[in-house]
């Protein structure tokens, strides 16, 4: 809803609250820049509510994130994220993140997700995963890192994927 009480739609569609919660971005893009030193927006962004539109409407790559449940469901989803893996925002935020990986990529994704506990963050990813219609495609360029606060506190992981590609292919 909006402060109006109406609510928030793109394209007809209903905006999930976490796409346009301004604290969440917040804490997407500070631990981003704190652990890798980069920035997921273009130069000069702020963090406004442009920057939370953008990130889930308009970003060129998919962000996912989860929580820190010991099965984590999925928190957010971007446009982008929802598309690849053919889930609304309302079926990505009941999802475990483990599924998002087939059972034959399952040991691959978990040494990923324990790295990045382990390190903050790790780049250059390449894993396959699992669309709710069952095709199987790539997530490449991957960069996963810890949701930590400017006090320390864990609140799960991220994730950005910047390309991704049918999974017949090697």
């Amino acid at each position: 809803m909006s402060e109006h009480g109406r609510a928030e739609t793109i394209d007809g569609a209903h905006l999930p609250s976490q796409s346009r919660d301004m604290a969440f971005a917040h804490l997407l893009l500070s631990s981003y820049q704190r652990l890798t030193g980069s920035s997921l927006c273009p130069p000069g962004f702020l963090h406004t509510g442009e920057t939370v539109r953008w990130l889930y409407e308009a970003a060129p790559f998919g962000l996912l994130a989860h929580g820190t449940g010991a099965d984590p469901i999925f928190v957010y989803a971007n446009a982008v994220a929802q598309k690849c893996f053919e889930y609304s925002w309302e079926e990505f935020v009941q999802l475990p993140s483990r599924l998002s990986a087939d059972s034959e990529a399952q040991g691959d994704r978990e040494a990923f997700v324990r790295s990045v506990a382990e390190h903050g963050f790790v780049s250059g990813y390449r894993g396959m995963r699992l669309a709710k219609s069952g095709r199987r495609f790539w997530i490449e360029d991957v960069t996963m890192w810890n949701l930590v606060d400017a006090d320390g506190s864990y609140h799960g992981q991220a994730a950005v994927f910047r390309s991704w590609t049918d999974g017949r292919e090697g």
